[in-house]
């Protein structure tokens, strides 16, 4: 990548964080059967230097790194400036499969859903990992915030429960999607998913952001249509007014994590029904689709 342009470099990334996913074995949903955890990925890169990470700091709050903060705190002994670095930032959707099981749920996840909540991040992780090393091996010093010290769950006086990085913000800055109703993001791949990305020293071509508001792929909030999140939801943890992260946490755990324990046999927790059984769930909805939904 030495001597690619910063959209070649845009490209080679890409095409080794889709083909990880795609080829390799650790994406698995660790059955006793080879079972994929997640689809093809959607690959986004923002600038170092965007003025929208800082942006966060006062709208998140002012823990929110920017990645100037976490490149610095990983590698201090190099002289680097924001505009040298670039986060790159993943989406990886879920199976048809698993979407199709949550479907059917009403009030707890389905068991590849709970799987893939807790062995798809591992699968993430893996993900991190294999992307910090291909940029090691070509010379680029680089972190994945979730892995540096620096990162922590904090609390916004707007929003609640927050985290010192997010990898949904960073989504969003990368050009992959804006924010639901249910605080879940919405992507050309739908909302049914996970998310990671790296701060890396190298220029990669940023991904346009198609969108001028953070909740433009919301029907909700574009039209004042849909709300099928907020049915969805079995403790009443989101409405016209928005998503109750302390409701939703406190249903995941204990009670979800009880019922994977008991019935999936495995240490877990999960949810994600009102990821699943909406219009957003594999695309960014049109306002007709919401009535082929009710149909």
């Amino acid at each position: 990548m030495t001597h690619s342009s910063p959209a070649q470099v845009a490209e080679l990334l890409k095409k080794q964080i889709q083909d990880f996913i795609n080829l390799s074995p650790e994406n698995t949903l660790n059955t006793n059967r080879p079972e994929k955890a997640f689809s093809t990925p959607l690959v986004g890169f923002s600038r170092g230097d965007d003025s929208i990470f800082e942006d966060y700091k006062e709208h998140v709050g002012p823990f929110h790194l920017t990645p100037l903060e976490v490149f610095s705190d990983s590698f201090p002994t190099v002289s680097v400036t924001a505009r040298d670095l670039t986060v790159i930032s993943w989406i990886l959707p879920h199976t048809e499969v698993t979407k199709k099981d949550n479907r059917k749920e009403t009030s707890y996840p389905s068991e590849r859903w709970a799987r893939a909540r807790i062995f798809g991040e591992e699968v993430n992780n893996k993900l991190r990992k294999h992307v910090l090393v291909q940029l090691q091996k070509a010379g680029y010093e680089a972190v994945a915030p979730v892995f540096s010290p620096l990162w922590k769950t904090s609390i916004s006086s707007r929003f609640g429960r927050a985290s010192t990085w997010s990898e949904r913000h960073a989504a969003y800055a990368s050009g992959l999607g804006t924010f639901g109703l249910c605080d879940g993001l919405i992507t050309p791949a739908g909302k049914a998913m996970r998310t990671g990305s790296v701060v890396a020293r190298i220029q990669a071509q940023p991904t346009a952001r198609p969108y001028e508001h953070h909740r433009q792929y919301c029907l909700y909030f574009t039209s004042g249509t849909c709300g099928k999140c907020i049915k969805r939801c079995p403790v009443d943890a989101i409405s016209k007014e928005g998503h109750d992260k302390e409701k939703c946490f406190a249903y995941l755990k204990p009670v979800t994590a009880d019922y994977v324990k008991t019935h999936f046999k495995f240490d877990g927790y999960g949810c994600g029904l009102c990821q699943t059984k909406v219009p957003c769930e594999s695309k960014i909805p049109e306002p007709g689709d919401l009535k082929a939904y009710e149909e």
